[in-house]
């Protein structure tokens, strides 16, 4: 049973500022490095930083570690690789709202398979809040739907099979993170992602050039140590003691902080739609977290909390 504290959501809203900040960051990065190869940097900068991190902890053996090497790669090769893909074939606006999916995945999954029950009204919130993102990212919904008519059915398809893939990569490793410790799942899973992603940047600087600049290596270092390994660390240790839908629900706000930056580096304006979307996501907010600081909640199983302790 975790009380949920002012405290706990303070850390979630420091976390949609940080993962929020690396869409537009990850913007100004692509100026100097071709995509799959700016994700392969992420993952192999932050992977020192994962492996200090494992010293002196228990490492799972056998079948163990494979299953969370295999979600690693399922949730960062796979999912980030088809994220990257898709967002090059589709447009932004409707490769947003698709991203927006995950945390309504996650909160399906966690339901499914560690049984969090979700009422009628947290359900509503979560669909409130997505429809705000959609007016964030879109503006008049009369664009979006006039994007998606255009967009390329590979590139959404991709962007599906992408929110699929992280979503399932961050509940399955919610027992894992509770049997031996979120660091742990973090760094193997993070270490697994990144050696599945070597191959794949290599082919692609065979195609590409890279001009590395101050401001791109900057870029790769909030992504790796941030946006990776402080960011897995908070997220992880969030779902392992913190109700799915409200872990999620926060992650709403990424959007906003995302939008909002993107306006003060690239000189984008914001309007009346923006100012409609973030109303609704941060009504959508309150109704799934509502009464949530009253009331403790059980996170995981039973069997995941025996496994724990």
């Amino acid at each position: 049973m975790t009380r949920v504290t002012p405290a706990s959501i303070g850390v979630l809203v420091l976390l949609a500022v940080i993962w929020g900040g690396s869409v537009p960051l990850t913007k100004l990065g692509l100026r100097d490095f071709p995509p799959l190869t700016l994700t392969a940097l992420r993952y192999a900068v932050a992977a020192p930083f994962f492996a200090v991190l494992l010293r002196g902890r228990p490492i799972p053996s056998g079948g163990t570690l494979g299953a969370v090497a295999g979600l690693g790669i399922l949730g960062i090769a796979c999912g980030q690789v088809a994220q990257t893909l898709g967002v090059r074939e589709t447009s932004a606006s409707v490769a947003t709202v698709i991203s927006a999916l995950i945390p309504v995945l996650v909160v399906a999954f966690a339901a499914a398979r560690l049984r969090q029950a979700v009422r009628p009204h947290q359900a509503l919130g979560l669909a409130v809040a997505f429809a705000g993102v959609a007016l964030v990212t879109a503006g008049d919904p009369r664009h979006l739907a006039a994007a998606a008519a255009a967009a390329s059915v590979r590139g959404d398809a991709l962007m599906v099979c992408s929110a699929l893939a992280v979503a399932l990569y961050y509940v399955l490793s919610v027992p894992f993170a509770a049997a031996y410790s979120v660091v742990t799942v973090a760094a193997l899973t993070s270490l697994a992602g990144a050696c599945a992603l070597v191959p794949v940047s290599v082919w692609e600087l065979g195609h590409a050039r890279v001009h590395a600049t101050v401001q791109g290596i900057g870029v790769v270092l909030y992504l790796a140590v941030l946006v990776t390994v402080v960011g897995l660390w908070i997220w992880f240790g969030a779902l392992t003691r913190l109700p799915a839908r409200i872990v999620a629900a926060l992650q709403y706000l990424q959007p906003l902080v995302g939008v909002g930056l993107a306006a003060a580096l690239f000189g984008e304006r914001l309007d009346a739609w923006f100012w409609a979307g973030a109303a609704l996501v941060l009504a959508g907010i309150a109704g799934t977290t509502g009464g949530a600081l009253a009331a403790p909640s059980a996170t995981v199983p039973p069997r995941v909390r025996h496994m724990s302790g």
